[in-house]
């Protein structure tokens, strides 16, 4: 069997999406995820090796087993409040373990890599809309972790030739148009399902931080991608490398920011139902307002999002509703 795309995280949320668009355009893929938060339902059949990044001995003879060419790397810790109370688990998994990676994957022969960075590299950043030549000023330990790994990246291209794309992503948010898979809001904190759980009555009230920002409602201003969107721009970034081009990074997001209280509207008129929300004061950090310039993408990958906030939230309305548990065990 001849598998050429490995997925690291392919379990989890962007990767499992990523892997279904994959498998629906015709490409080979083996998705490698420890399953500590992916979830083996939301592969839909698609091959698994179960097992750690950092495992080289199992990364290198999964890369021969499968003829493995290219890759993109998702698999890592994700939380920011986390990695500031736990840097280390932060550091161990996300910079040594995707180091150890890289080192299997070039040992084996592989010279293509997309790699899931974050918009959190930036920091809070001088201007908007935020373009991928904007300082790079991480401010938690997680976006430290994604600054590493980007940079770790540079230098096995410039040492081994082995030549990377780095998505930073800004809010990935929705779900699969069919309800099929989705997102576990178990594990995770994104505004968008935390909203999802409010509505639905299985968490308390929803609090937005800061209603006295300089923006038109008062309420902080980021940028909303369809996780669809995601997908297909590490689609374009594997087709970028097959082309024999060279390492970059790209923004990835729409372009348009988004109040926190128009995704509240949006999910009350989408959805019939009010959304049980408090005003709290500002956390401290929090920008007034985040969104990408993404025309770098566009210029490079040929990408460019499709999807807007109300489809979004309609289809994470669709998947958290029928999905009250999330995927089961």
């Amino acid at each position: 069997m001849s598998l050429n795309i490995l997925v690291t995280g392919g379990a989890g949320y962007i990767g499992s999406h990523t892997v279904r668009q994959l498998v629906n355009a015709g490409r080979d893929v083996v998705v490698f995820d420890s399953l500590e938060l992916g979830h083996r339902e939301a592969l839909l059949g698609a091959e698994l090796v179960v097992g750690n990044i950092a495992n080289q001995d199992l990364v290198t003879a999964t890369c021969k087993k499968y003829g493995i060419t290219e890759v993109i790397h998702f698999a890592a810790y994700k939380s920011v409040g986390e990695s500031m109370s736990n840097p280390g688990r932060y550091f161990s998994n996300n910079v040594t373990g995707s180091t150890l990676l890289v080192e299997a994957l070039a040992q084996a022969g592989v010279d293509k890599v997309v790699f899931s960075s974050s918009a959190s590299v930036y920091g809070t950043p001088e201007t908007v809309p935020v373009r991928e030549d904007a300082p790079l000023h991480p401010e938690s330990v997680y976006a430290e972790t994604k600054y590493m790994t980007e940079r770790m990246l540079n230098w096995f291209s410039e040492t081994h030739g082995l030549r990377s794309v780095s998505l930073r992503y800004f809010n990935a948010a929705g779900d699969s148009f069919d309800s099929l898979i989705g997102e576990d809001w178990s594990v995770t904190t994104n505004l968008v399902p935390v909203v999802m759980k409010a509505t639905l009555g299985k968490r308390d009230a929803l609090e937005v931080f800061g209603n006295d920002y300089p923006t038109r409602d008062g309420t902080g201003i980021r940028d909303y991608i369809h996780v669809v969107d995601l997908a297909d721009a590490h689609v374009k970034a594997l087709d970028y490398l097959a082309e024999g081009k060279p390492t970059i990074a790209c923004n990835v997001g729409t372009g348009t920011g988004t109040t926190v209280l128009e995704v509240i509207q949006a999910t009350e008129r989408i959805s019939g139902r009010k959304v049980p929300y408090v005003m709290s004061p500002r956390r401290a950090g929090d920008p007034v307002e985040v969104y990408a310039d993404p025309a770098f993408a566009a210029q490079t990958l040929g990408w460019k999002a499709q999807f807007s906030l109300d489809d979004i939230i309609s289809t994470a309305w669709q998947w958290h509703s029928t999905h009250i548990d999330g995927y089961t065990k």
